[in-house]
């Protein structure tokens, strides 16, 4: 009876885990198109940098402090630039997205994200010449296909969000790639937590400039709203916090789960936010559009089956 107990309440745990990455993913990219789009704050650098500030702080205090994970420390300098070249990729990806976000609506948003393996499978081939079964470069077929229906039948098609968005799912691409290269040797391998400990400083930094360059008086616009309207305060505040959150959740379940389970669930994810985004902003979506849209996460589908069947066959 214990054993079925301990089963039941493991099982509970880890749907509670699940859940709680849902809902930080799905309303981090929800709090992120509000604040861009519909509240009118456009600084997506700015809003970046908060989040990376707030994953700097809740990362120390969740590894030094509370000791969720062991400290593991940077030993080299070469390890430190390798880190710095992962941080501005990953900067350049989270940047991308935010702007893209002023100008398509989630749902889009989404369903250009999906294409992610299609760019892993592309860079992984150019940067490593690692070449995937037959079967598993044919299921990105129906992946990029569905985009491209999606993106002649979006009502709200807008051609610079879209170059930025794709341009963000490639970076994201690139950043697992380069992550899988630099970090592959025993003594430079770090966890997820550690990692973020130590590219979102590095984030932070390469952030500065950036805003005060490219979005001049931001800080003292954002203090101007402040004053007229404090909720933007408590939003910046709870979205910063959630955007770490992320990160904790991200981690936590691939702990409890599996690599493999966390990216079907991630293709999960993309489809209830691509709903709920719908529901709440109301932006108009067509038949075609959802119908390239649903075309791509089968494919994803697919693709995760064709890597997950060509690894089985590896091993044996």
């Amino acid at each position: 009876m214990s054993v079925m107990k301990a089963y039941s309440s493991g099982r509970f745990f880890t749907i509670g885990l699940v859940t709680a990455w849902y809902s930080s993913n799905i309303g981090v990219l929800l709090l992120n198109k509000y604040l861009l789009s519909n509240y009118g704050f456009k600084y997506p650098i700015f809003l970046t940098m908060c989040h990376m500030t707030a994953c700097s702080l809740f990362s120390y205090i969740a590894i030094a402090w509370m000791k969720m994970v062991p400290m593991q420390t940077i030993r080299s300098s070469v390890q430190l630039m390798k880190i710095s070249a992962l941080s501005l990729v990953f900067c350049a990806s989270v940047v991308s997205g935010n702007i893209s976000l002023r100008y398509l609506p989630v749902s889009f948003n989404q369903a250009i994200g999906a294409t992610t393996p299609f760019f892993t499978a592309v860079f992984a081939y150019l940067m490593t010449l690692k070449r995937e079964a037959w079967l598993t470069y044919v299921t990105l077929i129906p992946v990029v296909t569905g985009v491209v229906i999606a993106s002649g039948g979006e009502p709200s098609f807008h051609l610079f969000g879209f170059i930025v968005c794709v341009a963000a799912t490639a970076a994201r691409a690139l950043k697992s790639v380069l992550q899988g290269i630099l970090l592959s040797s025993e003594g430079e391998k770090l966890n997820s937590m550690n990692l973020l400990l130590y590219m979102a400083p590095i984030a932070v930094l390469l952030l500065l400039p950036a805003t005060l360059f490219m979005e001049e008086n931001v800080v003292g616009i954002t203090l101007a709203l402040a004053r007229d309207d404090i909720n933007i305060v408590w939003l910046l505040l709870f979205n910063s916090a959630l955007a770490y959150f992320v990160n904790l959740t991200n981690f936590l379940v691939t702990k409890h789960t599996s690599a493999l389970t966390l990216q079907v669930l991630g293709n999960a994810k993309g489809a209830v936010a691509v709903v709920i985004s719908i529901l709440i902003f109301r932006n108009p979506v067509s038949v075609t559009g959802m119908l390239g849209y649903t075309l791509t996460v089968i494919g994803v589908i697919l693709y995760s089956e064709a890597k997950k069947r060509s690894k089985r066959e590896s091993n044996l």
